[in-house]
């Protein structure tokens, strides 16, 4: 810790004086198409040292920490004429050269589409170190899905494109229920929420469109660091970067159409506002209708995202993003096992259960509305320095039924008990974040450091009724003449006769400050160095009907991070390994005995991990494998005291949990036109000091323990049927135990492997694509201590036009 604190002192001190002279120089330039626009996915090469990289959407590069010399630049992309300059470069020296190519925005299109590139290895990212921090730098692993991939997919959900992450597997379908709404997804033991947009808050109660999404990145282990705790969880975090203008008009229309009555539109229009390109604006947006497979249900959704991008000056540059979503549909359903008495049933098909039947109606149903919207000022304060300053602001609404079912009778696992609320949620969320990031020598030692704070406030306001007893079911018999009385005059009547809503408001305010410096002290070792310290308050809950507000508290916590990377070939392969912190406030309770505190510590995740990262053969290869071991403290549970022979329940805090596994993840293009992605991870987690019911077993909130992606496409090059493409992919995931205690057994879902293939063609300006999800319409389920039925085999059409 000391150590640390050294780093980050010296770090700090360090914005106020200044370093040694850069000895190294810096290469960076734009490159652009024939007609003017941004050529993309190019590769940069110095070809005396073999150093290089791939210019980023807007045709940018950059190649640091150069030695002095003369050298020759080549640009280069397999079916594009390649382009070499010679370059004499100076201690100290920023060189930038702008290039054209000989080919047109078109041509270079038709390239990466037919596979001159590898489009799915797109790792270079800032929002995870929060700094320009390449992969193989990087001691932290995280997994991206590009919109190429998306578009190659034909992917019309959220939680489908998800299906790319490795390790990553959906728990709980999208509720659309106030505060925790949105999906739940499995992550290295550990449930986790989709809440990030672009690094800060961006938060919904349904469902995701994927109409703006650049890529998807999955940022693996406990990230407290940076991340703070609120909206992540110890497994890691999901942060979508969304799309961005850019300096060309250009855009895309596109519509899918397929099983269960899908039917989708989707638009992307980007425009430059002046002549000088200097302010751009792009728009995304869609409107989807999906239904159901079962007998009731479905989901229909408008998006609409602007995007506006100003360049103030030289030094200024400004972003602001708009998001706004309605969506209105049925829950899905989710079927609860009975928690207090042994299983009768232990696995689905043991159940009496027709999982073609929906137990709702289309008239059963709520409605979510979610604003996001995100401001970024980035500042060139010198060579060596740059302002960061991030404003989010989220209002998402929830507005209708919630509905589920659940066993609960004593000595049968036939008859379901259908529950309903009504449900009024606004929860508004602000975040602020100011970061300072710098990249200099001390001495001969360079140093890329992060200084940052950020305050996030959450405010709840809930309007709800209580959970009523509808109805009981017999789910072993068809012809129960209960199952079509659910409609919306029936429930209407019946929260009105059981209870009134309940209002009430809970506020809550996080601070955190933190810092992060990566520093050399070789060419090819790298070690990072991070703390941060987060002090957490709510209010607490107000009852408006009593006046009474209970729940508030505070807490402090301390999070530290340590990274080592070693390039064993540079800019090739590099081994790493990390110790990773994350916390969890934990609210007091009132204890029996007042000489028991119930005053409890942050629970505290520590994560090491070690593993290797390859990007070979100019990124036509990509590859991370790592092996972590977590380890959860200060976890509460319960616990008994005798005092003078009476027995009192008391709550302790020294509960454990570890959670360990392998990750692979694989990203080629062996061959022009042909793309590779093969994932698979391994999770062992258990509970290492609970109550005895779950002593050693399996969370339900892990997930399989074994999942394996892939997805393989492969496009002609030549011929007549030029453009022409097909693609095989699928999951697999082993049995997931829903249910794991000794009280009631172990109900599991079973393993599965699911396949989805696909057809495409590429000409010009057009794509025509045909998919068929569930291939061999498997019969599957997803769950979370609840039973959720998946799709069976979909046919779906898409045609696509760019422009």
């Amino acid at each position: 810790m000391k150590a640390i604190l050294n780093f980050l002192v010296l770090g700090i001190l360090s914005l106020g004086h200044s370093f040694a002279q850069n000895e190294r120089a810096k290469l960076s330039g734009n490159i652009k198409t024939s007609d003017g626009k941004s050529a993309a996915y190019v590769s940069v090469q110095l070809i005396e040292i073999n150093r290089g990289t791939l210019t980023d959407a807007n045709g940018t590069y950059s190649i640091e920490r150069i030695k002095p010399g003369k050298y020759t630049l080549r640009l280069s992309l397999i079916g594009l004429e390649t382009q070499e300059q010679k370059v004499d470069l100076k201690a100290g020296q920023h060189a930038k050269l702008n290039f054209t190519l000989k080919e047109s925005a078109e041509q270079l299109d038709e390239v990466i589409v037919s596979g001159g590139v590898n489009k799915f290895a797109q790792k270079e990212t800032d929002y995870i170190a929060r700094m320009p921090l390449k992969n193989l730098e990087n001691p932290q692993v995280y997994n991206s899905i590009g919109k190429e991939l998306l578009k190659e997919q034909m992917i019309v959900s959220f939680d489908d494109a998800l299906k790319n992450a490795p390790g990553v597997n959906r728990l709980w379908s999208a509720t659309g229920r106030g505060g925790d709404g949105a999906g739940y997804f499995s992550m290295r033991g550990f449930a986790v929420q989709p809440t990030m947009v672009n690094g800060v808050a961006g938060q919904t109660n349904g469902g995701i469109d994927p109409a703006n999404i650049e890529r998807i990145e999955s940022i693996k282990g406990p990230s407290g660091t940076l991340f703070g705790s609120s909206l992540i969880s110890f497994g890691g975090l999901l942060n979508i970067v969304t799309k961005k203008p850019y300096e060309t008009f250009g855009g895309e229309v596109s519509y899918s159409i397929g099983g269960y009555d899908l039917s989708r539109l989707s638009l992307d229009v980007n425009t430059p506002l002046d002549k000088e390109n200097k302010l751009l604006m792009r728009v995304n947006g869609s409107h989807q209708y999906q239904g159901s497979f079962q007998d009731a249900g479905f989901r229909k959704s408008t998006f609409v995202a602007p995007s506006f991008s100003y360049k103030v000056n030289d030094k200024l540059n400004v972003n602001i993003t708009a998001e706004y979503m309605t969506q209105t549909g049925t829950n899905p359903l989710m079927i609860f096992l009975n928690r207090s008495r042994k299983l009768i049933a232990t696995n689905p098909s043991e159940l009496q259960f027709d999982y073609n039947r929906s137990y709702t109606s289309n008239d059963i149903t709520i409605t979510n509305n979610t604003l996001n919207i995100f401001g970024q000022a980035n500042y060139k304060i010198s060579d060596k320095w740059t302002s960061q300053t991030n404003i989010a602001k989220s209002v998402r609404e929830s507005d209708g039924y919630y509905s589920y079912i659940m066993y609960l009778q004593a000595n049968n696992d036939t008859l379901v008990s259908r529950y309903i609320a009504d449900l009024t949620s606004t929860v508004t969320t602000t975040n602020l974040q100011q970061n300072f990031i710098g990249d200099f020598n001390i001495g001969k030692i360079r140093n890329r450091f992060l200084f940052g704070f950020d305050y996030l406030q959450q405010v709840a306001l809930n309007y709800n009724t209580a959970y009523i007893l509808f109805d009981q079911v017999n789910t072993s018999k068809s012809n129960d003449q209960r199952y079509p009385l659910l409609t919306r005059q029936a429930l209407d009547a019946k929260i009105a006769a059981n209870n009134a809503p309940t209002k009430t408001k809970a506020v809550s305010n996080t601070y955190g400050i933190y810092a992060s410096d990566v520093f050399n002290l070789t060419e090819q070792l790298m070690v990072m160095a991070s703390l941060r310290y987060d002090h957490f308050e709510t209010v607490g809950t107000t009852n408006f009907a009593t006046g009474v507000t209970s729940g508030n508290y505070n807490q402090d916590a301390f999070s530290p991070k340590l990274g080592v990377v070693y390039q064993v070939i540079k800019d090739k392969v590099s081994v790493f390994g990390n110790y990773m912190n994350g916390f969890r406030n934990v609210a007091p309770v009132t204890q029996p005995l007042a000489d028991i505190s119930g005053t409890f510590k942050p629970q505290q995740a520590n994560q090491f991990e070690g593993g290797i990262k390859v990007d070979l053969w100019q990124n036509r290869i990509n590859f991370t494998a790592s092996y972590y071991d977590i380890t959860v403290n200060n976890m509460t549970r319960a616990d008994v005291v005798v005092r003078d022979g009476k027995t009192y329940n008391i709550t302790v805090q020294d509960g454990t949990q570890i959670s360990k596994g392998i990750e692979f993840d694989l990203i080629a293009n062996p061959i022009a036109g042909l793309n590779l992605i093969f994932g698979y991870s391994h999770n062992d987690s258990k509970q290492t000091k609970v109550a005895e019911s779950l002593l050693n077993r399996r969370p339900v909130s892990a997930g399989p323990a074994d999942l394996a992606n892939f997805w393989a496409s492969y496009t002609l090059l030549q011929g007549k049927a030029k453009g022409l493409g097909f693609g095989l992919g699928g999951n697999y995931a082993s049995e997931n135990l829903i249910t794991n205690n000794s009280v009631t057994g172990v109900f599991t879902l079973p393993s599965y492997t699911v396949l989805n293939a696909s057809v495409f063609y590429n000409i010009s300006k057009m794509r025509l694509g045909l998919k068929l999800d569930n291939l061999t319409n498997k019969q599957y389920f997803s769950g979370w201590t609840t039973i959720e039925p998946q799709m069976p085999r979909r046919l779906m059409a898409n045609v696509s036009f760019s422009f």
